[in-house]
């Protein structure tokens, strides 16, 4: 058995406008580009090994998820996979069913929130 903590991080190419100084009663004007490019990871650490399996995606949606649960089985093709998740829309949508039924034998799926409710 393998046990994998899996995350998503997404990386955005844009500054994030917080607090500016201006001449009073004058709003400052700050030109941004039309633009803004992002990429979304998906990875997973092994907690016995600490090795580190990461996918990039985009857009991250449960299609990318569902790739990343088949190249996850992959690494570990003679074991069964526990993949401990957050409770993210993309780990509880509907259309994971049919894959997680096909692989029921081979990978178990965890919510962390579920085990330790705070």
């Amino acid at each position: 058995m393998v046990i994998i903590y899996e995350d998503e991080s997404h990386i955005r190419d844009y500054q994030t406008l917080r607090a500016t100084w201006s001449v009073k009663g004058r709003q400052k004007q700050i030109p941004t580009y039309g633009h803004h490019a992002t990429v979304s990871l998906l990875g997973g650490v092994n907690i016995k090994t600490g090795e580190f399996h990461c996918m990039e995606t985009n857009p991250c949606n449960v299609q990318a998820f569902l790739q990343f649960l088949q190249y996850t089985l992959d690494q570990y093709p003679d074991k069964h996979v526990v993949m401990v998740l957050d409770n993210a829309k993309i780990h509880r949508a509907k259309i994971l069913q049919p894959f997680l039924h096909e692989h029921e034998e081979r990978l178990t799926l965890y919510s962390y929130l579920r085990i330790h409710r705070i």
